[in-house]
């Protein structure tokens, strides 16, 4: 591995929105027949103008760029998101942009491109990922997002795929240890109370207690036609499905000259892990494997333990998910998750905040910007940028956990502020 430092100069995330977001041009809303919801390359646009003002840099600097996208071609009917990327700006014309594709963990995999792009030589990168999920129902949309899983052995487990994948998980993870439907509320009730806070998040008109997340009911009913794994999976536990889009700058030492920026302004990618597990099997419901296997090489690539790390941004497909992450983190023994929300531990004011901005449940799952996304969250808590939600003090250490299909594609970053 080269030697040569990276760093994240900044960037922005357009608004998530989709159904329960107020932004959200639905067949009920005032404005429905007057105006439309933004479109993939709208989104892209936003996205890329805010982070080139947010971060100064000059556009005609960046030598290249990398665009997460998971399923342009069936809900944008558009595919070759490269180019798009190019087209995004004038100043990008002719220099390679590059789309990466891993399911949920396609923004991570544009960081990680860019990362290598510049161990390997290059100065200056734009990062971005963009996703439209709402101009189907949310049916067929489930099976678009179903090519995310083994899609010839999973399908048939539910119209709505993921979310029975992930009832699997919580069934096994609560029968073998004892948790609770409030523990796993918990989690849902942090992510929306953090939304609540976050302009930008898809649900931050919608409250959620733990009365609600904590039991079915007719207002936040389990919905699976699966038997088995319909207890397990309510509307809250679900993250939600969202458009938007996010991009980011990443630059080397000689990157931050060229713009006229200082190490103040960034912060350093310290450690990167990347890990993929067979399309083809199904791992133990109840550890998140090839999570904890990217996590861990992240780590050691930094030079950390847990132990060091002050500000996260994980992957919270399904709430359950999100408590199988702190174990694959090492912040708990494996099903005991539920003490750290019950402790406040992974609040916004707790010892290891987590998802401050509401996560995939309560800021929203563009999918392929959820990884970029995760990233511009830590530099803008750790530049005390994050407003309403911002975590006490300058965390030191961040770390973040982009997480593809059924735990199948995970990238992790490890970040820590300059300045």
């Amino acid at each position: 591995m080269s030697n040569r430092r990276v760093f994240v100069l900044g960037g922005a995330n357009t608004a998530f929105i989709g159904k329960g977001s107020p932004d959200f041009i639905w067949k009920n809303h005032p404005d429905f027949g007057k105006r439309e919801n933004p479109t993939l390359e709208q989104l892209l646009k936003s996205a890329v103008d805010q982070c080139l003002e947010v971060t100064g840099a000059d556009p005609a600097e960046v030598q290249r760029g990398y665009i997460g996208n998971f399923v342009g071609e069936l809900f944008s009917k558009q595919g070759h998101l490269g180019a798009a990327l190019a087209g995004s700006h004038p100043s990008f014309a002719y220099k390679p942009m590059t789309r990466t594709e891993g399911a949920c963990a396609s923004g991570g995999l544009a960081m990680l491109c860019a990362v290598d792009a510049i161990r390997a030589g290059t100065d200056v990168v734009i990062v971005a990922g963009v996703e439209v999920q709402t101009t189907e129902s949310a049916r067929v949309g489930a099976d678009y997002l179903a090519r995310a899983s083994h899609y010839a052995r999973q399908r048939s487990i539910d119209e709505f795929t993921f979310p029975a994948l992930f009832g699997r998980r919580a069934k096994a993870y609560r029968e073998q240890y004892g948790v609770t439907e409030e523990d796993i509320g918990r989690a849902a009730v942090k992510a929306y109370g953090n939304a609540n806070k976050n302009p930008l998040a898809h649900m931050r008109a919608r409250k959620m207690d733990l009365d609600t997340a904590a039991a079915a009911s007719e207002k936040n009913p389990c919905f699976l036609q699966n038997a088995e794994y319909a207890p397990f999976i309510k509307m809250s536990d679900c993250s939600q499905v969202s458009d938007g889009a996010s991009a980011m700058i990443l630059v080397s030492e000689e990157g931050l000259r060229k713009l006229g920026k200082s190490l103040s302004d960034t912060i350093e990618i310290i450690g990167t892990g990347h890990s993929t597990a067979s399309l083809y099997e199904d791992s133990d419901p109840v550890v998140l494997s090839t999570s904890a296997h990217a996590i861990g090489q992240a780590y050691k690539d930094a030079g950390i333990t847990v132990a060091n790390v002050n500000i996260a941004e994980v992957h919270d497909c399904f709430t359950v998910t999100e408590l199988l992450m702190y174990e694959a983190m090492g912040m708990c023994d494996i099903g005991k998750a539920g003490h750290l929300l019950r402790d406040g531990v992974t609040d916004i004011g707790g010892r290891l905040p987590v998802n401050t901005g509401g996560g995939l449940v309560g800021f929203g799952h563009p999918v392929g910007a959820t990884g970029v996304k995760q990233s511009i969250e830590i530099w803008r808590q750790m530049k005390g940028l994050a407003g309403g939600y911002q975590v006490p003090g300058a965390p030191a250490v961040g770390l973040s956990v982009n997480m593809g299909g059924d735990d199948r594609t995970v990238v992790v970053g490890v970040y820590k502020n300059q300045g």
